[in-house]
């Protein structure tokens, strides 16, 4: 086996780091290589024989960047930006290092307890009560489909996990239609069926209708159906849309419903108390994930999933083989027993020195900074009679479309976005409003500015234009 200087290249990799970072904003943000691109510069067999590291870097430094788009970059507003702050990469280097196993309290016991904490001050910083325990899972599709499975599994008294579901009632789980896809995923891959979500009506405001939740309940059970649990949404993906909590959680435990509240966004926010307000009631809720990764900088993998009862969950995910007992077993807390998978990264360590580098005063800030600078561009876009706002949101997320009169504003729309992504400039996703194309905005990186954020109506009034002559 060929061994190489590990200390030499940690330190070139920090130099080329801090290039790379210092060079950032002057690249486009979404990669500009076509399909294929990067696998034509690429060996097709793997090597025989050891190469040396000074050529893999080399290779590293010519082919890789060039083919990434760049989601630390200040000018990234197009999905929920996957955030790392300074002091979580710094973090993760340090974990990287020790490359542990955290699956159980014995193979990383300060792994364990380092999370068990950061749970707590979590759940403190958002105000959450204290009766909240929970995990870092490693998105929120693994904590959806997790409370989906503890729906499934509570609704049955834990008998699928060993008869399976062709002899039980048929389930029907209930969701925001605003909420992200991987609840749909879940219901899928939990063997429930998507034929058994049931959406109910939405209010002008895109909140749940809680009324009609009731009527959808009182009919499943008419019809013989076993109501198992309820999803709601707390920043929804396309529009930022926010379900009214209150209702929709006492309907759900009058029906003995599991209830999960997905807040993977939006629930960052909640370290501003004067943000609280979109989230109230979710006190009510079983299980609440919100992801850190996404706007606090802990980057990726870092979700949140916060559990009012965890042995409910243990006991649908949980398994104890004898291979994984271990003495005192009574005393200590094995989190992979809440979770889907066994192996676990230490990813508690980010959480830790995100929160002691920033202090919660410096996280809001930056929260507050986003929201406000966001609001500032909307109101450019408001101004300017060549564009209408699709949907606003009280956070750092809104929607716009471009209707130059005398033009199709679909078309215009649609071609404004593309020409956005394609000038590298900044970039933007897309979506559909009522059957409406719609450009999205939203900003949370660490190193955006107020500037950064401004600068897009210039670019994006621009490109308008471009296109109105080309037309």
């Amino acid at each position: 086996m060929k061994y190489f200087d590990l200390p030499k290249w940690t330190r070139e990799a920090s130099l080329w780091a801090e290039e790379y970072f210092s060079k950032l904003s002057e690249q486009p943000v979404r990669s500009q290589v076509k399909p294929g691109d990067i696998a034509a510069l690429l060996p097709t067999n793997p090597p025989e024989k050891p190469e040396d590291m000074e050529d893999i870097f080399r290779d590293f430094k010519e082919i890789i960047p060039k083919g990434m788009t760049h989601w630390q970059h200040p000018r990234f507003f197009a999905y929920f930006v996957s955030n790392a702050s300074p002091a979580s990469i710094l973090a993760e280097q340090l974990a990287t290092y020790m490359a542990s196993n955290c699956m159980l309290w014995q193979t990383s016991p300060a792994a364990t307890e380092l999370e068990e904490r950061m749970i707590m001050w979590l759940g403190q910083a958002l105000g959450l009560p204290s009766k909240y325990s929970g995990l870092i899972q490693d998105t929120a599709s693994s904590a959806t489909l997790t409370a989906v499975l503890t729906m499934r599994e509570k609704a049955l008294d834990w008998e699928g996990l060993d008869k399976g579901l062709k002899h039980s009632p048929t389930l029907r789980i209930y969701a925001s239609s605003e909420n992200h896809s991987s609840i749909e995923k879940a219901v899928k891959l939990s063997g429930i069926g998507y034929q058994n979500l049931r959406f109910p009506r939405t209010l002008p405001n895109r909140s749940i209708d809680a009324f009609n939740l009731r009527e959808m309940i009182l009919e499943d059970l008419d019809q013989g159906f076993k109501p198992a649990g309820l999803v709601l949404c707390v920043g929804g993906t396309a529009t930022g849309a926010i379900d009214e909590l209150i209702e929709p959680l006492q309907i759900a435990k009058e029906f003995n419903l599991y209830t999960h509240v997905d807040a993977a966004w939006a629930g960052s926010a909640m370290v501003c108390p004067e943000y609280r307000y979109l989230w109230k009631g979710v006190e009510g809720a079983d299980s609440i994930v919100v992801n850190p990764h996404k706007w606090l900088g802990m980057q990726l993998e870092c979700s949140i999933q916060f559990l009012a009862e965890p042995l409910l969950q243990s006991k649908t995910v949980g398994l104890r083989p004898d291979y994984l007992r271990t003495k005192g077993e009574d005393q200590i807390s094995n989190l992979s027993e809440m979770a889907i998978t066994l192996g676990r990264r230490f990813r508690a360590l980010k959480v830790w020195f995100t929160i002691r580098a920033y202090g919660l005063s410096g996280l809001r800030e930056l929260i507050r900074n986003h929201v406000k600078w966001c609001n500032e561009l909307e109101k450019k876009f408001c101004l300017d009679p060549e564009f209408e706002i699709s949907f606003s949101s009280p956070l750092a997320l809104f929607g716009f479309r471009f209707t130059p009169e005398g033009f199709n504003s679909e078309e215009m729309t649609i071609r404004l976005f593309e020409k956005i992504n394609d000038d590298g400039r900044i970039y933007l996703t897309q979506t559909k409003i009522d059957g409406k194309s719609t450009i999205r905005f939203t900003c949370g990186t660490y190193i955006t500015t107020r500037e950064d954020v401004l600068i897009a109506y210039d670019v994006i009034a621009e490109l308008g234009k471009q296109i109105k002559n080309e037309t």
